[in-house]
């Protein structure tokens, strides 16, 4: 009888953990966006991101408190002998959570670990040839999220992409993008919506502009949105995402459609930044 008696009050406590878990983490991270913003803070992301002074007095709030979020819930690890300093998680943190303004996210709930390289990086890579030949070859690569739990970034890029914002290049951006659409543990170019109406509208306009995209490119085209993104749907959502912050004024003028789907997704309207 007391056997049971303690086993029905330690599910009850687990069960309890359960359903205050989250509620916990909500005051939490209240609590850190709610703590004076370290004028040092700002100066580094003023100096380092562009975008920044564009930005509304409240959305610089916002991003403010998500950047202290971030750096409280994500650690940074510093690769090929890179030491990774306070800079470096600040510029970093400050353009992932550009996707999280309006409340629109859950701090990429996956993701735990930054991997941070100095320049590019090589990994191998293993490719099938036909059904009888597989092909591993050493490829360079600058960024790369994994459904799991990492994103990796090479900090020479994220530095050249901060300095020559509106090139419609960001491997931040990419990257992250992909977390939000890797959410769900699937890569397809499509992220969590806000109602189940939204995704026929998402499906119709996202298949018409990447196959647009595609037939562009073997035409041989000039395309606003950068040609990586014909590979598949999930990294034409990334570089759409690329393009809908860095190239918002031809974005909107070449594509409408996928400026208005993204402005609604991301709740935002980066023409307005300009």
């Amino acid at each position: 009888m007391v056997e049971t008696i303690i086993f029905l009050l330690l599910i009850g406590l687990v069960i309890a953990g359960i359903l205050v878990n989250p509620i916990v983490i909500k005051r939490r991270r209240n609590r850190l966006k709610r703590r004076p913003f370290r004028p040092l803070w700002h100066t580094i992301i003023e100096d380092n991101l562009p975008i920044y002074d564009c930005l509304s007095p409240s959305e610089r709030k916002q991003l403010q408190g998500h950047i202290q979020v971030f750096l409280a819930e994500k650690q940074f690890i510093g690769c090929g002998g890179l030491q990774v300093t306070l800079e470096m998680k600040l510029i970093i943190a400050a353009v992932a959570c550009l996707l999280l303004l309006n409340e629109r996210g859950y701090y990429f709930p996956k993701l735990r670990t930054i991997l941070v390289y100095p320049s590019t990086y090589l990994v191998n890579e293993t490719t099938s040839i036909g059904n009888l030949f597989v092909e591993e070859r050493r490829v360079a690569r600058l960024g790369e999220s994994w459904i799991n739990d990492q994103v990796i970034l090479s900090w020479e890029q994220v530095k050249r992409d901060t300095t020559n914002w509106q090139d419609g290049h960001n491997v931040v951006l990419h990257e992250f993008a992909h977390q939000l659409d890797q959410e769900d543990g699937k890569a397809e170019g499509v992220p969590f919506l806000q109602q189940n109406s939204d995704y026929p509208i998402w499906a119709k306009v996202m298949t018409e502009e990447y196959q647009q995209l595609c037939t562009d490119i073997e035409r041989g085209a000039k395309t606003v949105i950068d040609s990586y993104g014909a590979t598949n749907p999930a990294e034409f959502f990334a570089v759409a995402t690329e393009t809908f912050f860095e190239k918002p004024q031809r974005l909107l003028k070449k594509h409408p459609a996928i400026y208005r789907l993204l402005q609604r997704y991301y709740q935002l309207d980066p023409v307005q930044w300009s």
